[in-house]
């Protein structure tokens, strides 16, 4: 999967890097372990900081992996609270793009009925691995309550900017963190298995 990754990033523009193979796989697998240690978009930045730098990541690693979300898509549920009842006195975040989320209201108007409605990451290209996130993130096209906080705390700030301006900086601390991101708690021994079949354990409990 991690070769796959790297092999599409690629495959639609961005940067090659290395993924050093030999990786066993976990003998655990529980969904509670995974949403306890990735962030969402509603936490504050100084959550979302310390979920990166308590294993190791720093904060330009951080802002760099963001920048996956130049393609792909994330689902309306995710950032409705952005276009519909904001506030008491603001029914859409201000700091969004007020065309941007006249479409995605328009896009996303029937979301409680169907939770597979989403919006494209990237509104200007897609379909590419390129810089443009971070281009859209400063000017309030950001779909997430996090992409929004980037462009304006200070400790993020700096390093979109640099993305927004130099494609080559991004492209290239974006191959270092997956590199170092295919290097996190590595198993050995009877810490993991290599699978027979990547969807299960070798070895299914009874």
């Amino acid at each position: 999967m991690a070769q796959t990754t790297r092999d599409l990033v690629k495959m639609v523009g961005g940067p090659f890097y290395k993924v050093p193979l030999g990786r066993k796989d976990s003998t655990v697998s529980n969904v509670n372990r995974v949403a306890a240690s990735i962030p969402t978009p509603t936490m504050t930045m100084d959550m979302i900081i310390e979920k990166f730098t308590s294993k190791g990541f720093t904060v330009q690693d951080m802002v760099a992996l963001t920048g996956a979300h130049t393609i792909g898509f994330t689902h309306c549920k995710e950032f409705a609270n952005r276009i519909f009842n904001f506030s008491e006195t603001n029914p859409v975040d201000p700091t969004l793009s007020p065309k941007l989320a006249a479409g995605l209201r328009q896009v996303c108007a029937n979301y409680t009925n169907d939770p597979g409605m989403s919006a494209f990451n990237d509104v200007r290209s897609p379909s590419k691995f390129d810089n443009a996130y971070y281009q859209n993130v400063l000017r309030g096209l950001g779909l997430l309550t996090s992409d929004a906080m980037l462009a304006v705390d200070p400790r993020t700030r700096p390093l979109v900017e640099l993305y927004a301006k130099n494609q080559d900086a991004f492209f290239k601390d974006f191959a270092m963190a997956m590199e170092k991101l295919s290097l996190f708690e590595i198993k050995t021994g009877n810490g993991g298995e290599v699978r027979n079949r990547c969807d299960q354990f070798n070895n299914l409990p009874l």
